[in-house]
């Protein structure tokens, strides 16, 4: 079976796997991954870019790595393939999960449990929820539904349709290293500063596809085109603003503003500030909605790119072999 097939089989049935069962409730590989790479920084941390460059090579340069030696190991047997191409999709793509979390909350407020709110916020994001009213809550669920949609579904279909099993492994890797690490905390900032960077480049197209698919699957689709180009450029992530603003005027919402991070207070730019309202309780669901949405696009997109390439390769590969027949006909 050629590999386009293989993605195309395997991702979709990955993809089905977690819409239908979310994330595995136990022995989770990503969650392993996250022990292994906190087991390599407590081996290797020094506050210092070199070791901190270290940490990341080994721990996803290992996971891609990995996933590279299965991949070869199976390409002969379709079925493993399919298979394995499955079990790495739904390990890496958490849309479910993100989608329960954020209703679970969204369900609190609505029955007006601020603080059950904030209990479960830390679940789905790293803002300080004592430091936030209700209003603030729902801001933080809709910009993390946001975020996470690009990180936890988009980025990694396409990085699976670009490089197979090792692309979808890989992803994710640098995506946990990147919460793990890549914060700009006192501890991680030399350190973390080759995960976050990482991340900022293996996030940069499926950041964008993904602000693209919220314009095209929202309600707004101009509004949401006008606010990623007015605001994506203000906000402090390269790809998070283009996500976020896509979001916020897919929904008609403002997103941004001021939060709290681990003591530190920010102040970042409003998006979608000119048209968009306060977010309130019930854009959660709307907002999740909209991120499964764009997740089931993505991964049609991502299907139809991997089958185009390869429909392709095979024309140019034909078109060489007839020239090259036709040449040798000339000089006989």
């Amino acid at each position: 079976m050629r590999a386009d097939r293989v993605f195309a089989y395997g991702a979709t049935a990955g993809l089905i796997g977690d819409l239908l069962l979310g994330d595995p409730r136990r022995g989770h590989p990503v969650a392993a991954f996250g022990r292994a790479a906190a087991a390599v920084e407590h081996r290797l941390w020094r506050d210092h870019r070199g070791w901190g460059a270290l940490h990341t090579l080994i721990c996803a340069g290992g996971a891609a790595g990995g996933a590279a030696l299965a991949a070869r190991a199976l390409r002969r047997r379709p079925a493993a393939s399919v298979a394995l191409t499955a079990a790495a999709t739904w390990s890496v793509v958490g849309g479910t999960s993100l989608g329960r979390e954020a209703r679970a909350i969204g369900d609190a407020l609505a029955a007006g449990d601020v603080e059950g709110a904030r209990e479960r916020l830390p679940h789905l994001c790293g803002r300080d929820p004592q430091s936030l009213d209700a209003a603030g809550i729902a801001r933080a669920v809709v910009e993390s539904v946001a975020e996470n949609t690009s990180d936890a579904v988009v980025g990694a279909l396409v990085w699976g349709a670009l490089a197979g099993v090792p692309g979808l492994v890989g992803f994710r890797a640098a995506n946990t290293l990147d919460a793990m690490v890549g914060h700009k905390s006192p501890r991680h900032l030399r350190y973390g500063w080759a995960s976050a960077r990482l991340d900022d480049v293996a996030g940069w197209p499926g950041a964008r596809l993904t602000a693209l698919l919220a314009a095209a699957a929202g309600d707004r689709p101009r509004q949401a085109v006008r606010a990623w180009r007015a605001d994506a450029a203000k906000h402090p992530s390269p790809n998070a603003g283009p996500v976020e603003a896509a979001f916020a005027g897919a929904l008609g919402v403002r997103l941004g503003g001021t939060l709290a991070y681990g003591g530190r207070v920010e102040h970042r730019p409003v998006l979608n500030g000119a048209a968009g309202r306060a977010v309130e309780t019930a854009d959660i669901e709307r907002a999740v909605r909209l991120s499964r949405r764009v997740g089931v696009l993505a991964l049609g997109v991502g299907v139809a790119a991997r089958l185009g390439a390869a429909a392709a390769a095979r024309r140019i590969a034909g078109r060489g072999r007839g020239r090259a027949h036709l040449s040798g006909r000339r000089t006989v």
